[in-house]
């Protein structure tokens, strides 16, 4: 071939954004073609329609019992309907949400009373209980881990408090669910297929007790208009009971804290550091003197998928306002990028990440 026809080598795609998404499993691909075949209504009563929903039936125990959920399960498009469900028809009274929730909570919400968080992430316990002192009834959604810096909310203190006000515990489960057990303090979860290797537009609203949601007519029992989405549904419980624990190996993420103490020495800021609780799979990282979409354009040219914050508002303009809720500085803000491993990460990538990083770092210093 003649040199002016070459063609460059193609880049090594390392994908390392799991919190907004992470590929769909095989076993879920698999489920979701089988459902496919089963393509009648699960509502009509014909025999195509009672087929389609023992199938859709079967998927929802499958869920139920990959989960440990004993209460109920409403299959929605996602875990933004999930919000507007619980955060829209739960019955009580005031609705309270944490500063660094998720933003379809805080748009599910948005004339809810936002509780402040401490430096390390948490829900203030006791501004919590002063908040919903003689509301009554409140219904208080906070996240079990926040998708950007993977801090771990104490779901049951916090739940007891709101519990001994005759309050609903609703809780934000996109990112923990298929990866932690679900807290028992939760009277309803919010969960999302695609952040544990199910679909795109399937995800569900578990409810302890329907009692404790207002019928918005419809499919799933009345809770939920819309026909049911057997092949989502179908993928989803099968990409829940390919989960493992731990969800992503040990021997997968020691390079980090090789990394950490790098970071450290390069004068960068490693956010895990400064929570009170935190998982293993999300984690945001400071650069000195490099902003973060300056970051993220050379990670992307160098063959790696990171983020800067939620990739609900990683496009806009705003600084990420669950940083900004914990304190941090501006400039440390604008220089933060977020690192998300999932199911299929290779010791291999977590490695490659940690070396273009420094790499990076380095040459910011030397600039």
């Amino acid at each position: 071939m003649p040199p002016h026809l070459k063609t460059s080598q193609p880049i090594l795609r390392t994908y390392l954004d799991h919190a907004a998404t992470t590929p769909l499993r095989p076993e879920a691909a698999s489920a979701m073609r089988d459902g496919f075949q089963i393509w009648a209504n699960p509502s009509s009563p014909h025999a195509e329609g009672r087929k389609a929903r023992a199938a859709l039936e079967d998927a929802r125990a499958r869920i139920k019992q990959a989960l440990g959920w004993t209460g109920e399960v409403i299959l929605t498009s996602g875990a933004s309907e999930a919000c507007d469900l619980a955060l829209t028809h739960a019955k009580g009274g005031a609705r309270l949400v944490s500063a660094v929730e998720h933003d379809a909570v805080l748009k599910a919400a948005p004339d809810a009373e936002r509780l402040p968080v401490l430096s390390d992430g948490m829900v203030d316990a006791d501004i919590l209980r002063e908040a919903i002192d003689g509301r009554g009834a409140p219904v208080v959604a906070i996240q079990q881990v926040n998708s950007e810096t993977g801090c771990q909310q104490d779901i049951s203190a916090l739940a007891q408090i709101v519990h001994n006000a005759g309050g609903v515990m609703v809780v934000d489960c996109a990112q923990s669910a298929g990866k932690m057990a679900l807290d028992p303090g939760t009277d309803m979860a919010i969960i999302s297929a695609h952040k544990f290797g199910g679909p795109i537009g399937i995800g569900a609203l578990l409810v302890r007790d329907f009692a404790m949601l207002q019928p918005a007519g419809g499919q799933e029992r009345g809770y939920r208009r819309g026909t049911e989405n057997l092949p989502g549904a179908l993928a989803m419980a099968a990409a829940l009971e390919a989960c493992e624990t731990p969800y992503v190996g040990a021997t997968v993420l020691e390079p980090l804290e090789q990394f950490r103490q790098d970071i450290s020495a390069l004068g960068g800021v490693w956010l895990a550091d400064g929570l009170a609780a935190s998982t293993p799979y999300i984690r945001a990282v400071t650069m000195p003197a490099m902003s973060g979409s300056a970051q993220l354009m050379r990670f992307d040219m160098a063959g790696i998928a990171v983020s800067q914050g939620s990739a609900c508002s990683s496009g806009s303009l705003r600084q990420s306002h669950v940083l900004e809720a914990m304190g941090l500085d501006s400039d440390v803000i604008a220089r933060t990028v977020r690192v998300s491993f999932g199911w299929n990460t290779a010791r291999a990538d977590v490695e490659r990440f940690c070396k273009i990083w420094l790499e990076m770092a380095q040459q910011g210093q030397s600039t």
